[in-house]
């Protein structure tokens, strides 16, 4: 990594991508992006049906988080009834190098991360 940081702020603070995992790495962020640039636009619904096991309310607030940083373009019709739609905005495009980046790492070393996992918790030694 590059840049310089003060040495006396906080580890929050210091860290350059903090503020860019806390916005594209929250809970919901991910799989919301991914079905909107894998499907394109969508309504509410259709997002609520490809990512089953998130509730109205929460991704309600994480397409409003998003559309508020600029990450997903939200297009009101109306109409009778009214029609919303969502669609990943470019700057939401732009993280596809990263997350091809990540995909490959995780094809890379998932595997590895597995069998640590494994290891670790079939030791019987106590940990302190």
């Amino acid at each position: 990594m590059s840049g310089k940081t003060d040495p006396e702020a906080l580890p929050e603070q210091a860290c350059p991508i903090a503020p860019v995992v806390e916005i594209v790495f929250s809970r919901w962020t991910t799989p919301i992006l991914w079905a909107l640039h894998e499907f394109g636009r969508q309504r509410f619904v259709e997002l609520e049906c490809r990512i089953t096991t998130i509730t109205p309310k929460v991704l309600t607030q994480r397409l409003r988080q998003l559309e508020r940083d600029g990450l997903v373009v939200r297009t009101y019709h109306p109409e009778i009834p009214p029609r919303v739609e969502y669609e990943i905005s470019d700057l939401g495009r732009s993280l596809g190098p990263l997350f091809a980046s990540l995909t490959q790492w995780a094809d890379t070393n998932l595997p590895e991360v597995e069998r640590s996992r494994h290891n670790y918790d079939n030791t019987t030694a106590p940990r302190t």
